[in-house]
């Protein structure tokens, strides 16, 4: 079983955004393991508790999001997202209508929402959208740049149609850190047009937050502080074990619009003694202490080894881009951000079908178990990805596997007719 299993830790693993778990992690997985705590009642995990309400109000402060902020560990970016864009949904129809979605259900007007967010942000928006009860439609995709960034013009002019038809901009959902391609959003320019709006903004910071902690790269996801709510995940470049994420949120009195009361769970009487059950801010019930694994390998490591382990997954995708441009049979799609490349083989023979070629190269490096890669498809055209996420991976690792990538390539050409 084990031998047939992906292993995240193996150097030409490198298809998605899950990584190589840090070992003080593993041991912190073992213990919160064995205590088998549930998060959702005090009584249940009293210092679990204590522990993720510090963390929380350590990671709100490092975002940059006031003294009023909260948040609550989640399961990963999915029900972040879902969780900002429920926020958004309540707090935009509590406003303009004085409306409460959470006793009375969805009004007439909620079906004038919409959310924007670029054309490369996440599924998960359109997702949260159709389980929010406004559909998919809601959702307003923006054009990005050549950088796969959201186009500040191109949402002024949607902003601008939005109004001429009636409709009302209920969230902005800015990414920060793609899944394909690592790109951030315009974040202040996107909050500075939430703000006059007054739509929410939402960070989708899943991948990219982690840059919070590299001085050397932190500007890139400055205005990120001016956020209504972010999403975090610590399974990607924090190293923790699958799950491990978090829901930031400004304000956090608006966890109202979540909390119900359970005589036998978490009466109103504990809320007035000041027991924090951390059930009332969790779309979950039942849940796992993850904090702990991050809050173990922080201690761990220090900040400064967390931030050089950060730099150096950046460092191996300028790496693997400065290759691939200087290669004959490779053609690079983006300069990377972060640390994903996204890139294509170009065929010695023009009439070569160049879409097949590569869905094929990718499949055949996989079924002969040399590497994992990933793919994608830019402008129709089928691209291979690489998603470096583990630090340790050498240069010459890097140029190895692209070398692999081009042999293979090559090989493919000469078995076609």
């Amino acid at each position: 079983m084990i031998g047939e299993s992906v292993n995240a830790n193996q150097p030409n693993t490198m298809a998605h955004l899950h990584c190589p778990p840090l070992i003080p992690a593993l041991a912190a997985e073992l213990v919160l393991s064995a205590l088998n705590q549930s998060m959702d009642s005090f009584d249940q995990a009293p210092a679990a508790t204590v522990l993720e309400e510090g963390m929380l109000r350590w990671l709100c402060s490092e975002a940059g999001l006031g003294e009023d902020a909260g948040g609550i560990f989640t399961s990963g970016g999915t029900q972040s997202n879902h969780m900002g864009l429920l926020l958004a949904r309540e707090a935009c129809l509590e406003r303009l209508f004085q409306w409460n979605v959470h006793a009375n259900g969805l009004p007439v007007e909620s079906q004038k929402l919409r959310i924007l967010c670029s054309d490369v942000a996440h599924f998960t928006v359109e997702k949260s959208a159709a389980q929010l009860g406004l559909g998919t439609q809601a959702v307003v995709r923006v054009a990005t740049d050549k950088a796969f960034r959201m186009r500040i013009d191109a949402l002024q002019s949607t902003l601008q149609e939005l109004q001429r038809q009636g409709l009302i901009p209920m969230a902005m959902v800015a990414t920060a850190g793609t899944t394909d391609f690592g790109s951030i959003d315009p974040l202040p320019e996107v909050g500075s047009l939430a703000r006059s709006t007054g739509a929410w903004f939402h960070v989708d910071a899943a991948y990219g937050s982690a840059l919070l902690f590299s001085p050397r790269e932190r500007q890139q996801v400055q205005g990120i502080d001016a956020a209504d709510s972010v999403s975090m995940d610590f399974h990607k470049l924090f190293w923790q074990p699958i799950s491990c994420a978090a829901f930031l949120l400004r304000d956090h009195s608006q966890f109202r619009h979540l909390k119900l009361h359970a005589d036998y769970l978490n009466p109103e009487s504990h809320e007035q003694r000041g027991i924090p059950n951390l059930v009332t801010r969790s779309l979950a019930t039942t849940r796992r202490f993850d904090a702990f694994k991050l809050w173990v390998s922080l201690q761990a490591l220090g900040r400064r080894q967390l931030a050089e382990m950060i730099d150096a997954t950046v460092d191996i995708a300028s790496c693997a881009a400065a290759f691939i441009r200087a290669s004959e049979r490779l053609e690079l799609i983006h300069q990377p951000a972060l640390s994903c490349v996204v890139f294509r083989y170009v065929p010695a023979r023009r009439a070569a079908d160049s879409n097949l070629l590569n869905a094929e190269l990718r499949q055949s490096l996989f079924d002969q178990g040399l590497a994992v890669i990933g793919h994608t498809t830019v402008g129709g055209r089928q691209c291979l990805k690489l998603t470096c996420m583990n630090p340790t991976v050498p240069k010459e690792q890097i140029e190895a596997l692209l070398e692999m990538v081009v042999e293979q390539g090559q090989r493919l050409e000469t078995a076609c007719p």
